[in-house]
Formats: structure tokens, sequence, C-alpha cells
């Protein structure tokens, strides 16, 4: 039975594991070997004010997460995703897309109506994340400087 539940620090070591594996993969093939600073990255998600981490499960078995946080905005309070995974071996299975309607469901009976998440448009997920029926805000920009 693929269900979710609200994960905290106990959890700790399987949401790195399943990090780990799934974005230093093909196609983030981001470089996370550096365990402090792995650390240091998932408790600046995990450890402040109104974090949400939930994990997928099929079954027993941890298959997904979601790191966000809740944050009040002026037009209401939304969950604010800051990383989503499905592991490798159950990515393309529908997952992604049931984990979807579970963290909806999760979130509907806090009372809050509205995901914010941001993604790569050369990635994946962004399609992805279109077939959900997340819309694209072309009025905001995202920026970076590198010095």
């Amino acid at each position: 039975m693929t269900h979710i539940v609200k994960l905290d620090e106990t959890n700790y070591a399987d949401i790195k594991a399943l990090f780990r594996s799934v974005f230093m993969a093909p196609p983030w093939n981001d470089d996370w070997s550096d365990d402090a600073q792995l650390d240091n990255y998932l408790k600046d998600l995990i450890e402040v004010r109104g974090s949400l981490v939930l994990g997928l499960y099929e079954d027993d078995r941890f298959i997904g997460v979601s790191i966000g946080k809740i944050k009040h905005w002026c037009r209401g309070t939304e969950y604010f995703i800051e990383e989503l995974c499905i592991s490798n071996e159950e990515q393309h299975k529908g997952y992604g897309q049931m984990f979807f309607g579970l963290i909806e469901e999760y979130l509907s009976n806090m009372n809050i109506n509205q995901i914010f998440l941001m993604t790569d448009r050369h990635m994946p997920a962004y399609m992805f994340y279109k077939k959900q029926g997340f819309k694209e805000l072309t009025e905001l920009a995202s920026f970076f400087k590198e010095f």
C-alpha cells in the first residue's frame, strides 16, 4: 500500500541516502560526495521553522521524499517544496503523480491549498510538474551571481 508519512530527525539517514542516490545520478549528476556539505544543505532545509518533510512509502519501503516548508504569504499559506525525489528504481512507475496526490490531500487537511516549487526548464522534472497541473510563473525571474 502506498502512503505518506511526516518525517522527522529519526528518518534523517534514510532521507540523506535517498537524496544522494537520486541527485548524484543522471540527469542531475550533482556532486554530493562531500558528506559535511550534504549534511549542511539538508539541515538548512529541514531544521527551519515551518519545515515539512513528507516521505512516500510503498508498504514499508521508503521510495520518495518531499522537503519543504510552510510559508505564510499575502494570498494564503503555501507549501514551498525545496527538494522532491523518487528513488531511481521506482521512477517512471506513477509514484511521482501518486505522491503529489497524497501531498495535496495532506496539505488540504491542514487548510493549505497551494504548492510552490522551482525546477530547471531543461530537466525532465519540468515537464513532469506541468503534467501535474503546475503553472509556470513567467513574471518571476531567478537570479544567480557567482564571485
